[in-house]
């Protein structure tokens, strides 16, 4: 009796465009950034990994988990390595490309650092182009609307892991909740979601997730994100202490804003006026002693938000006016 392989018929799916294909070409697709840099370590086999201070305690599980020892060092304030760094044979060193901005910066590492050696981690610039080095890793949902989903560029003979990821339809409950509704109302979910990638265990990104990454207009997207930050740079920047050039950023993931005085006030003023603002890496307190470098961006920096929705630019009083 015939049995077709593809089904005919029946209800329908979500109606979703096709053709874009997931911007990275040759990218292993992973659950999870986090995920995607277990799978690089367990190829790799490090003894030690250099890793920022100022960095979020997820990448940190990976290393742990290979029983790799984790030495840490510290940023300046234009987001370059401060400490003194030398790397063994054995030794790995990652370094994050803080909101897009350190592109240049990669290059001198690259010139300084055997790149065989060097991970360059793009969870905040997910539209910088990978550089020659031992890997690149991005995190896509932290610019689209995807409920998980793991990129990792590398010229290591690495395969994607056999096992699927099959919990992606149960992490896209806040993402329907937010196109039907209000962002607090799922907000919950949102958070139970992020939970469930706490399970670092490498597998294959869901053919879901794969599937809306390939309906996404990379270059629209990259191009308002472009707009909405030049637009905040032109009437923050008098305003804004970051000590890095705030320009020619590629598709940006927010807009970095470190305020003359306090940015706690008015982080808090701001998320009252339902403008959602994060802190970057709160976590990260708790492995430092006198850097106050990584103090100041975590009490200070203020992720405005410049994605490719509309802009509402009313927020800005609460900044200029302060």
């Amino acid at each position: 009796m015939l049995s077709l392989s593809k089904a005919v018929g029946g209800y329908f799916e979500l109606e979703l465009p096709r053709g874009y294909g997931i911007y990275h070409t040759g990218a292993l697709k992973y659950q999870s950034a986090r995920s995607a840099f277990l799978a690089l370590l367990q190829h790799r086999k490090p003894k030690r990994v250099w890793m920022p201070y100022f960095i979020c305690d997820t990448m940190l599980a990976p290393v742990e988990m290979m029983g790799a020892d984790v030495i840490f060092y510290s940023i300046n304030s234009n987001f370059t390595i401060a400490s003194d760094i030398r790397l063994n044979k054995d030794d790995l060193l990652l370094y994050v490309n803080y909101f897009g901005l350190c592109s240049e910066y990669q290059d001198e590492l690259l010139s300084k650092f055997n790149p065989e050696q060097v991970v360059f981690d793009h969870s905040q610039a997910f539209f910088c182009r990978p550089k020659n080095c031992l890997a690149t890793i991005y995190s896509p949902r932290k610019f689209f609307g995807i409920p998980d989903g793991g990129l990792l560029i590398t010229g290591l003979a690495m395969n994607e892991p056999e096992d699927i990821d099959e919990g992606s339809i149960d992490r896209c409950l806040h993402l329907l909740k937010r196109l039907g509704g209000e962002p607090e109302d799922g907000y919950a979910s949102y958070q139970k979601a992020e939970e469930s990638l706490k399970k670092i265990k490498p597998k294959k990104m869901s053919f879901l997730t794969e599937r809306l990454l390939n309906s996404i207009n990379f270059e629209s997207i990259k191009s308002k994100r472009e707009e909405n930050f030049a637009e905040l740079h032109c009437k923050l920047s008098m305003f804004n202490r970051i000590n890095s050039p705030l320009t020619n950023i590629q598709g940006p993931m927010v807009y970095p804003f470190v305020p003359t005085l306090s940015g706690k006030e008015i982080k808090s003023n701001l998320i009252k006026q339902r403008c959602f603002v994060s802190t970057y890496w709160p976590e990260c307190k708790t492995r430092l002693s006198s850097y106050d470098v990584e103090k100041n961006l975590v009490d200070n920096l203020i992720p405005l938000p410049c994605d490719q929705r509309v802009l509402n630019t009313d927020f800005l009083s609460l900044i200029i006016n302060e």
